[in-house]
């Protein structure tokens, strides 16, 4: 029960505030009074962090608050107990239902499309899998790319050689890797060019055997740029394409090859589109507010 209530009975509090009925802790017994819908509910919360406590998961008050929106529809906990790695004592997992079927479709398929507003996990979860699937020699390098363009402004002349000039592109994907990947491990593995990190135009002409690769940005890509992209894929290859179609930086009036890529794919077989909405950001709370202030303001222009 220490575990299940965590540090100073944080996650117990945590519960009392979420749910809509009384909670009563006697020695490792939990009584629960209140209307039949609510005490259900709580019931599930319960179960689910007695269950991940179990098998040796730490519950957080974020678990708490993650396993109360999925009480409705069950699963809560094979949700976040789906942990795809460790990292100096961090565990990475999906945190959503939409989260977890976006996992299960990158180990079913070998292509697959994660479409999304920011803050999803698209890029975080699709990294996570890659390095795992490293880890386990089930890959023997993983590859990251992604369309350099500019999100709404020119930076003009940058110094350096091309990789200089690129790296700004690519910070969300240092980001991820630095959580998951010891920074000497990982500078010996871009100098083997075990992890490759390369602008989208370097993939033509390529074959990519062996490898994870992962698009990031699709949104920003022509539909040329994302059919070249996707026929780059070999012989025991997996990809993952990444995007959000409500932020494309192309000029107006270009075809963003993400939706392209959408219309001309769907329902061909090794291929899988998963959809995550707001309800899966994992981010601030505020995040969520302003996407959907953002989407509300379209829609009244639309209108």
């Amino acid at each position: 029960m220490l575990d299940v209530f965590g540090e100073r009975d944080s996650v117990l509090r945590r519960v009392e505030e979420l749910v809509q009925c009384e909670v009563v802790v006697r020695g490792n017994e939990i009584l629960l009074r209140g209307g039949e819908v609510a005490v259900e509910r709580a019931e599930a919360v319960f179960d689910g962090l007695v269950g991940l406590a179990e098998e040796g998961h730490n519950p957080t008050p974020e678990t708490a608050e993650r396993l109360y929106k999925m009480a409705d529809g069950g699963g809560g906990r094979e949700v976040l107990g789906d942990v795809i790695l460790t990292h100096r004592g961090r565990r990475v997992a999906p945190k959503t239902r939409n989260q977890k079927a976006y996992t299960d479709a990158i180990r079913n398929h070998q292509v697959v499309f994660g479409i999304g507003p920011a803050g999803t996990g698209k890029t975080y979860l699709a990294v996570a899998l890659a390095v795992e699937a490293l880890n386990r020699g089930e890959v023997s390098r993983i590859i990251l790319t992604r369309p350099a363009v500019e999100a709404g402004e020119s930076l003009g002349f940058l110094p350096g050689d091309m990789m200089a000039k690129v790296d700004p592109y690519f910070r969300p994907l240092y980001d991820a890797l630095y959580e998951m990947v010891d920074p000497a491990q990982f500078q010996g593995h871009l100098e083997r060019g075990i992890i490759e990190i390369a602008p989208l135009a370097f993939m033509r002409g390529r074959t990519l055997n062996d490898a994870f690769i992962i698009l990031d940005e699709a949104q920003n890509t022509s539909p040329q740029q994302m059919k070249m992209f996707l026929t780059r894929l070999g012989f025991g290859s997996k990809m993952v394409v990444t995007g959000d179609r409500t932020q494309v930086d192309l000029p107006k009036g270009r075809v963003s090859g993400l939706d392209d890529a959408r219309r001309a794919l769907t329902g061909v077989e090794g291929v899988s589109f998963v959809g995550l909405q707001r309800d899966d950001i994992v981010r601030s709370d505020l995040v969520m507010r302003i996407v959907d202030a953002y989407e509300g303001a379209e829609q009244g222009d639309g209108a």
